[in-house]
């Protein structure tokens, strides 16, 4: 699965495409089956081309998927609903993004510590407002950029994306039938989550939050990604050339221009940043409009608006990790534009300078806090 209009997104691979949410709807209905006591072993053997087509009958593809599994039980689907198997896929299928993401984002953190340990005394002019402000070191933005990248990394769901089994109306009424009992039924709900590897909770048919959360933390990674990338884009302007993306094959030439070396990577990830915050406001969107015991409409706008969230995200990490591995940092181009800021660039330390002349308040203290976060990254921790 790869998009010719979103260079980049082969670095997705197979998540979250077609085949790996029919795998993950089947993981569904086999751990099911096998919390009731039943053979999970099914397989989908139809076509998944037939298979999106005939989804429209329904509204969605759960329907035409049951009658293309192979030798189907009988005790296949008894008690779930359509959502319960889309809404439990949903969640497999983004911990599966997560889980690239987080590997992503350690790559990132790696590179990023390095470049705040290493430029912790490299000089440069600290910018606020577009305009010069005083004296900085490299290494204390990067430092800014590797918090941002951490707390991402905090925000990602892991072990806190539940499972959905509620029966038709979210009551749990043919799961209860089923068993002979609420007591039976929550242990056969706790069996199919254990089996999955995902967490218990109350059935959310028209409760979204699990869905919001994991689209905010999926912007937030993009958003962090995002901030290094137009720190990157406006200094690797000519008149500037502070910092400079890696050439590596021949990356960021020009169709017309051979003189170019675009700065692509921190382009591609600034276009996935501005893509990301709508995505997740749709998801709110949606959140707020439900209805009912099922939303109509608005929990359909959630499958390919997070789909395209994840994939986007597993792209632009994957892209922010190369970047910042490659990242050169010109001190002299930094020293020299913090001269050419001078004298007026010293006006605040003037005035509160203690006389060592050096201006560097504490930036050895939050360089250090933001590296001994990054520690088990690291390896050190």
């Amino acid at each position: 699965m790869t998009d010719l209009l979103w260079p980049g997104d082969h670095r997705a691979g197979d998540v979250f495409s077609d085949r790996a949410f029919v795998a993950a709807m089947i993981r569904v209905e086999q751990a099911w089956l096998r919390a009731r006591g039943f053979d999970g072993d099914i397989r989908y053997v139809g076509d998944l081309e037939a298979l999106s087509i005939a989804s429209e009958e329904g509204g969605n593809p759960v329907i035409p998927l049951l009658s293309g599994i192979s030798d189907a039980p009988p005790e296949l689907h008894k008690g779930l609903t359509s959502q319960d198997v889309l809404d439990t896929a949903l969640a497999l299928c983004l911990r599966d993004a997560a889980a690239r993401i987080r590997d992503d984002l350690d790559r990132s953190v790696i590179a990023c510590a390095a470049l705040a340990d290493r430029h912790r005394h490299t000089p440069m002019a600290g910018r606020t407002l577009t305009q010069h402000a005083i004296p900085i070191t490299f290494g204390l933005k990067a430092s800014g950029w590797l918090q941002g990248l951490l707390d991402a990394r905090d925000r990602l769901p892991d072990t806190d994306l539940p499972i959905q089994l509620g029966g038709a109306a979210g009551s749990l009424a043919a799961p209860a039938a089923l068993a002979g009992s609420p007591e039976k039924t929550r242990e056969w709900v706790t069996a199919a989550a254990q089996d999955l590897g995902l967490t218990v909770r109350a059935p959310w048919h028209t409760t979204r939050s699990p869905v919001t959360a994991a689209g905010d933390a999926l912007v937030t990674c993009t958003d962090a990604c995002g901030h290094l990338a137009n720190d990157v884009l406006l200094s690797a302007r000519p008149e500037i050339h502070e910092l400079t993306e890696s050439p590596e094959g021949g990356r960021g030439g020009s169709s017309a221009m051979p003189n170019k070396q675009n700065p692509v990577l921190a382009i591609l990830i600034k276009r996935a940043a501005l893509a990301g915050p709508p995505l997740a406001a749709t998801l709110h969107a949606a959140a707020a409009a439900a209805v009912d015991e099922r939303p109509d409409g608005s929990w359909h706008v959630e499958w390919a608006t997070l789909r395209t969230l994840a994939r986007r995200t597993v792209v632009a990490v994957s892209q922010t990790a190369e970047l910042l591995s490659g990242l050169r940092v010109d001190a002299g181009a930094m020293a020299s534009t913090l001269a050419a800021a001078r004298p007026g660039i010293d006006a605040e330390q003037r005035k509160y300078d203690d006389g060592d002349g050096s201006y560097r308040g504490a930036t050895d203290e939050i360089i250090d806090a933001a590296l001994a976060r990054a520690a088990p990254q690291r390896g050190e921790g």
